[in-house]
């Protein structure tokens, strides 16, 4: 059914107020899934119409897009997209910083540790000396990521991990907030074999130190970036630091569509939020200011990648991903990060004058609020 905003917003004040533990019944889910659909392809629209405008733009095998030279693409992205996924190696349980948009937000204190002389890879838990005896058991990945919080809280750890994927031939990355890192901890990542290091600069707020290690990391690492969540604030530290930004030799940003889950998501209450494919939330403005980078990028020519990291990528990783591991046509792990889905959360999109459906029917007998019988 193609509800109208009208009574969309009708059904989420009511849906908003039940009791957590009140469940659904099978109609009210479809009202909630109409709801849902409206937003999204209502969002879908208004970031087509950003794309339509934005000039060479490319496609990465129709799984996401961006602009500029296509070697400077990462490789870490491309194994994530076209290889056998995005493979995370976890150590590091704390971090420097609390960003308001990390998906541990409020948890930071309490995340458990991998263990001592421990990575954690795939679910399981390795010494550096089991890594060729998994090498030779198991499929070897395209690439794998050193994720989990900040690695250079403890990076003298990862040296001896980096070496032995090295010697197998994995292409390597890495996430920082770039804070922690020195040249002498650079240049031990280069030696030891890192192929990639990404800074998410928007957890420094552009910060000059964080710039000029990025300048350092590109003396020692072959593939330097950024990668952080799109928000105003990184749009607006970006925007007033752009050139010392592009002058730091950085070869590509990954503009990554801000999701939040229930660790984060109060702290952006009142945004105007939409569901992509009944999976990740997302508010409106984090795509919005990625296609604005990507469209800024090539009028001025910045002469580096900018990636559309959107929900829509991480839905085609997730695919890709599945396929390589034999699932069956149509399987994928993709989906909601919510036990109950957050009403109240949407409730701004539904206010907002601006944002309008595309197309808006009556509801049919028996979904309109005071009818009988089902509600």
């Amino acid at each position: 059914m193609d509800i109208s905003k009208k009574d969309a917003l009708l059904w989420f004040e009511f849906f908003a107020q039940l009791p957590e533990e009140e469940e659904l019944t099978n109609w009210q889910q479809e009202i909630v899934l109409a709801v849902l659909s409206q937003i999204e392809e209502a969002a879908e629209a208004r970031f087509d119409e950003l794309l339509a405008g934005i000039p060479g733009l490319k496609s990465l095998d129709g799984r996401s897009c961006y602009v500029g030279d296509d070697a400077d693409f990462p490789g870490g992205c491309r194994s994530c997209l076209c290889g056998t996924g995005l493979s995370a190696v976890r150590k590091t349980n704390r971090c420097n910083l609390t960003c308001r948009f990390c998906y541990n937000y409020g948890e930071l204190d309490n995340i458990p540790p991998v263990g001592e002389g421990l990575f954690e890879i795939g679910g399981g838990k390795y010494r550096e000396r089991d890594i060729p005896l998994l090498l030779s058991t198991q499929r070897k990945p395209t690439g794998i990521s050193y994720v989990y919080l900040e690695p250079f809280m403890e990076i003298e750890k990862y040296y001896g991990i980096i070496r032995a994927f090295r010697q197998a031939g994995v292409h390597q990355h890495l996430y920082t907030n770039g804070l922690l890192a020195t040249e002498e901890t650079l240049r031990a990542l280069g030696e030891a074999g890192l192929d990639e290091i990404r800074f998410n600069l928007g957890a420094s707020r552009c910060a000059d130190r964080v710039i000029e290690n990025m300048r350092i990391a590109g003396r020692h690492i072959p593939s330097v970036g950024v990668e952080t969540p799109m928000t105003p604030e990184f749009y607006a530290d970006f925007s007033r630091k752009k050139e010392q930004v592009l002058r730091s030799g950085i070869r590509f940003i990954n503009c990554a569509e801000l999701h939040l889950n229930p660790n984060n998501l109060d702290n952006y209450a009142g945004e105007a939020m939409y569901m992509y494919r009944q999976g990740y939330l997302s508010p409106l403005f984090s795509r919005e200011i990625s296609l604005k980078m990507l469209k800024e990028a090539a009028l001025e020519n910045w002469g580096i990648v900018v990636h559309d990291c959107s929900n829509r990528t991480k839905f085609a990783r997730d695919l890709n991903l599945r396929a390589r591991e034999g699932g069956w046509f149509g399987a994928t792990s993709y989906g909601c990060e919510f036990d109950r889905l957050p009403y109240a959360a949407f409730l701004p999109v539904l206010w907002d004058e601006n944002f309008r459906f595309l197309r808006e029917d009556p509801l049919p007998e028996g979904y309109r609020p005071g009818d009988t019988g089902r509600f």
